[in-house]
């Protein structure tokens, strides 16, 4: 097991950074080119783990990909100049991958087998492989499909009019990709809205695609085209940062390139509803992803509520706003937040027992946690427990403990942030 001293009792935080591409965005970015006709160039492409994860699969399946200085040249030949991969594909730690890869397969009439590391082992697949089968598709794997390894024999596909259960973009990604590719149109209806990468990646691409609040159409036998993609700085990376910047004192950060979908800007609204001191500024809206830069402050923070319609727009950031709570006056309630417990680790119960470890004072609850502020934290050692969020948000807890905090499994902030503690470093003054 590798581990890492972290910086701990910091002064203060001050500059700039350019925050690296969105990790849903640069997944996309390449399945997209890959099943599109002609050449792609992708910009500002993220070369985490999980992305990596992404290209290696599809060059299984024929596609020519070259990589340099984070830019991409794909040339996609249509789904059908996708061939049969003679070797397993491996996802590693990429929920997105293996999720999104089955709506593609499931259309492909060639057999294929998917794995995954540990963790992906034990999420469940089912939320996808059912309606999958619906269509046609032809899935088995452990457990009935349930868990990797999966295997996949594509087929015509049957459109589908479905209701998600949860409120998943991956899920609904993987039906639209199927969709795609089947004889009529399909519904997708949402529960709540979702990240809604996957559509305008559609549209970008030269597709159509229909959306009524939360029902969305597509129709099957489009043929997409290639695009060229510049691919903003994720806002799930910039997170750590501006939670970071909102609670040492004497700060200011500056981050450039932020991606700023309004199906993900959660995080944003749930700060300034504790009273951070937040600014964007210089906000692009005219490319196919809005994107700007932010400027956070230190912070008088209060606690908040965050539930409902908002947690599927920051489903990912839950970990660092749970940090945050812990400097904000009085007591923060996250509900309705179930789909933590399916995520790399059980994001709740993770965040709960390593920020105790530290002095928080944070109780886990069915669906989320409470969390009583202010904590003063102090050192001790802690682990990410395999989970890149959970990493860096110790991270940024121990620029405040007053004791030295070794953290385990530091390497699994790889995932999605390759040049993270590069990037806190040049921020410590």
């Amino acid at each position: 097991m590798t581990s890492l001293t972290l910086k701990t009792n910091i002064n203060r935080l001050l500059g700039e950074i350019t925050i690296p591409g969105d990790k849903s965005i640069s997944h996309r970015s390449v399945m997209f080119g890959s099943i599109a006709y002609g050449e792609t160039r992708v910009t500002n492409f993220l070369p985490g783990d999980d992305c990596l994860s992404t290209i290696s699969c599809f060059r299984k399946l024929g596609v020519t990909i070259e990589e340099s200085d984070n830019e991409l040249r794909i040339i996609g030949k249509g789904f059908e100049g996708l061939t049969e991969p003679d070797e397993v594909l491996d996802v590693g730690n990429s929920g997105t991958t293996i999720r999104l890869l089955m709506g593609i397969l499931a259309g492909i009439p060639y057999f294929s087998s998917l794995v995954g590391d540990e963790s992906i082992g034990k999420r469940p697949m089912t939320r996808v492989t059912i309606p999958l089968t619906k269509m046609g598709a032809k899935i088995d794997g452990r457990n009935n499909g349930a868990f990797t390894p999966l295997s996949i024999r594509g087929t015509r596909l049957s459109p589908i009019n479905y209701q998600l259960p949860v409120a998943s973009a991956q899920v609904k990604s993987a039906l639209l990709l199927a969709g795609l590719q089947a004889d009529g149109e399909s519904t997708i209806i949402e529960p709540a809205e979702t990240r809604d990468h996957t559509e305008r990646m559609i549209r970008m691409f030269g597709g159509e695609i229909h959306k009524d609040n939360q029902m969305i159409t597509v129709n099957g036998g489009q043929k997409l085209k290639a695009a060229t993609i510049h691919v903003p700085g994720d806002i799930s990376s910039a997170a750590f940062f501006l939670v970071a910047g909102a609670i040492i004192p004497e700060s200011e950060v500056i981050l450039k390139n932020v991606g700023l979908n309004p199906t993900r800007t959660g995080i944003i609204e749930v700060m300034k509803q504790m009273g951070a001191d937040l600014q964007i500024v210089q906000k692009d809206d005219n490319s196919f992803e809005p994107f700007g830069d932010l400027i956070i402050k230190t912070s008088e923070l209060k606690g908040t509520v965050v539930e409902g319609d908002l947690i599927p727009k920051l489903i990912d950031e839950i970990p660092i706003i749970a940090l945050l709570a812990t400097q904000a006056e009085g007591k923060t309630i996250i509900r309705d937040a179930e789909e933590l417990k399916v995520k790399e680790t059980n994001r709740i119960d993770s965040v709960v027992h390593e920020l105790r470890k530290l002095g928080a004072r944070i109780d886990a609850t069915e669906d989320g946690m409470i969390i009583y502020g202010k904590s003063t934290l102090h050192g001790g050692t802690v682990s990410s427990q395999g989970d890149h969020r959970i990493g860096m948000m110790l991270a940024i807890a121990a620029l405040l403990s007053d004791g030295e905090i070794c953290l385990e499994k530091p390497e699994a902030i790889s995932v999605s942030y390759p040049n993270f503690f590069t990037h806190l470093n040049s921020l410590i003054r």
